[in-house]
């Protein structure tokens, strides 16, 4: 299944946490964040400015991107989480 993203926003799969601690720690799922980094799957086309034009998107597909942890929707497609969100909630890219 595509889900291709509408206006602004962004589909992002978020990256896996580590299971084991730098020490070699196994670490619970209890104990594990949410993540709060991820790669962009796709985007969609961009906002709709008020003189008509299309805004350009500031990230594209590949991107490595760092949002909020409580950010975005979560969908389920085929099976791996992924989270929608909108443009402005993404804090920031890595170069």
């Amino acid at each position: 299944m595509a889900v291709k993203p509408l206006e602004d926003r962004v589909l992002v799969k978020p990256l896996e946490q580590a299971s084991v601690t730098s020490s070699g720690l196994y670490l619970p799922e209890s104990s594990k964040e949410k993540p709060i980094q991820g790669t962009v799957v796709s985007t969609g086309p961009g906002k709709i400015l008020e003189n008509g034009t299309r805004a350009a998107m500031s990230v594209s597909k590949g991107d490595r991107v760092v949002y909020s942890k409580y950010a975005g929707t979560e969908v389920d497609i085929d099976g791996v989480e992924h989270l929608i969100l909108r443009e402005t909630e993404l804090l920031g890219v890595f170069a």
